[in-house]
């Protein structure tokens, strides 16, 4: 039987152990099993990624990779050889070039005389091609010691083009003394531990199969590093070897994301925002509103990091100078904008629909890790949106684990300004999330959302066409059991130049 013909029979399965070995037989070998991934998808490119594992590796290994234009691997597309090196922890990312646009590929990897699974991916179509259809889903925040990932495992049964993650594939904490299942190891500060970490991640079958099943677009989050770091700065205050903390974290961030060679970073530095174009149907801009930020307003006293105050009481947010994304990156962003396509998609980390926890009229309550912190970021991007008259931005985001529904505009406290662009805001993979009564109790305060559920776990898959957005809030019955049911909790769509979502 091949490996992937019978990827949705295989993944509908509800026994987690026989999906890992009918799916990734060849990968629960000791040289490949931390699965496979594909990204980073261009029309004539794209990037394959494995990682050599096991304890008797030499410091250089030749890893053999193989792209086919069919399963059985009759017709190569293209070949050729990398050196997984100790150095960075035995990562390989091969990028095959001179590919045909808009094509789906299958991918192996060979070393030390084992094979790896089979994974299957897929190049963009031309920028100027006519593309009917693009599908794809947003997933975030997949703490493993708060759930199982039956999220992924029928995600991994779904015909997507795409997967977004949109932030927190890893979490840097100890585990409690009574989680679901345990982190290996306790807070993450070398990069031994970071690189434990991912390889404890992704050893989860259900997570690899997602990987296998279709190319990534990934960004992070806080978690990657270390919860509401900003400016360089951890969340609880004066560290002095956060700064090789954070460059650990970087460096295993890297060798562990289907990321090309030229974004490895140095130092701390690795540039992650970047936009793709999906022939004239769509251009997709993922952000990093983490790592250029300026520090929270009004932390809690002796810390850094996120805090809920009332506006009355915190003046600095409302500092116009004040950036989520950074000054340069606000700038590329504006200037990339493409009136050309129908569809400007935003992949980004959290919440950008403003969200009061009190009244407005009273000043309101807001967190301040999210774009509630930083108002004069937000109205700018949105304000640009409004002037160039876009008719289909789309933002998506994940972080706050809850999921959200929301028309976005650029001035929340005008009551006649327009709705300028649609949010869908994901939950979280597996991360809990807060009360749900604490949800209901601020609805009120933000009639602009139109849906709002913290007591779902899953993620947002989506079909995007010339006219229409149609989008699936996907929900896990049972966040604590692998082979959980999943099911669609609600439908939304979204019509071009018609922004705001509605019941479909």
């Amino acid at each position: 039987m091949s490996i992937l013909t019978s990827r949705r029979q295989v993944v509908l399965g509800l026994s987690l152990a026989p999906l890992f070995v009918r799916h990734a037989r060849a990968a629960d070998t000791a040289r490949f099993a931390l699965g496979i991934a594909s990204g980073h998808p261009k029309p004539d490119r794209l990037v394959l990624w494995t990682r050599l594992t096991g304890a008797d590796l030499p410091d250089q290994v030749d890893v053999r990779w193989e792209l086919a234009h069919d399963e059985a691997f009759t017709k190569i597309a293209a070949s050729g050889t990398e050196q997984a090196e100790a150095t960075w922890a035995h990562s390989v990312h091969a990028e095959p070039q001179g590919l045909q646009p808009a094509r789906w590929y299958w991918y192996r990897f060979t070393a030390l005389g084992q094979q790896s699974a089979v994974g299957r991916t897929r190049t963009a179509p031309a920028a100027d091609a006519e593309v009917d259809t693009l599908r794809f889903a947003i997933a975030s925040c997949q703490r493993w010691d708060h759930g199982h990932y039956a999220a992924w495992r029928h995600l991994a049964t779904q015909e997507l083009d795409l997967v977004l993650f949109l932030g927190d594939y890893i979490y840097e904490y100890a585990s409690p003394p009574l989680a679901l299942r345990y982190h290996v190891g306790t807070l993450t500060q070398s990069l031994d531990d970071y690189r434990n970490r991912y390889a404890q991640y992704k050893s989860d079958p259900a997570l690899q199969a997602a990987h296998a099943a279709a190319p990534w677009l990934v960004v992070w989050d806080d978690h990657e590093i270390d919860n509401d770091y900003a400016d360089g700065r951890p969340q609880g205050g004066p560290d002095p070897f956060f700064a090789s903390r954070r460059a650990a974290a970087t460096q295993a961030y890297w060798e562990h994301m289907p990321f090309p060679k030229a974004m490895r970073p140095r130092g701390s530095e690795m540039r992650i925002y970047d936009r793709y174009d999906w022939g004239t149907l769509a251009r997709i801009h993922t952000l990093d509103d983490r790592q250029y930020r300026d520090v929270q307003a009004c932390p809690r006293p002796g810390r850094n990091g996120s805090n809920t105050v009332k506006l009355k009481d915190c003046p600095e947010l409302l500092d116009p100078k004040r950036s989520l994304l950074g000054a340069e990156q606000e700038r590329w962003l504006a200037q990339g904008w493409d009136n050309a396509r129908a569809w400007n998609l935003l992949a980004q980390q959290t919440l950008m629909a403003r969200f009061a926890w009190s009244d407005p009229a009273e000043g309101g309550t807001y967190w301040t890790d999210g774009w509630d912190g930083y108002p004069a970021s937000r109205k700018r991007l949105l304000g640009g949106v409004a002037e160039r008259k876009l008719p289909g931005v789309v933002v998506f985001g994940g972080d706050v684990h809850a999921n959200y529904v929301a028309d976005l505009k650029a001035d929340y406290d005008d009551a006649k300004s327009p709705v300028i662009a649609t949010e869908f805001c994901g939950t979280s993979i597996s991360s809990n999330g807060m009360a749900q009564s604490r949800i209901d109790a601020a609805r009120p305060f933000n009639p602009h959302v139109r849906y709002s559920r913290s007591d779902q776990r899953g993620y947002v898959g989506f079909t995007l066409g010339a006219k229409r957005l149609e989008a699936s809030l996907w929900v896990v019955q049972n966040p604590k059991d692998a082979a959980s049911s999943v099911n669609i909790a609600t439908r939304f769509a979204v019509e071009l130049g018609q922004p705001g979502a509605q019941p479909a």
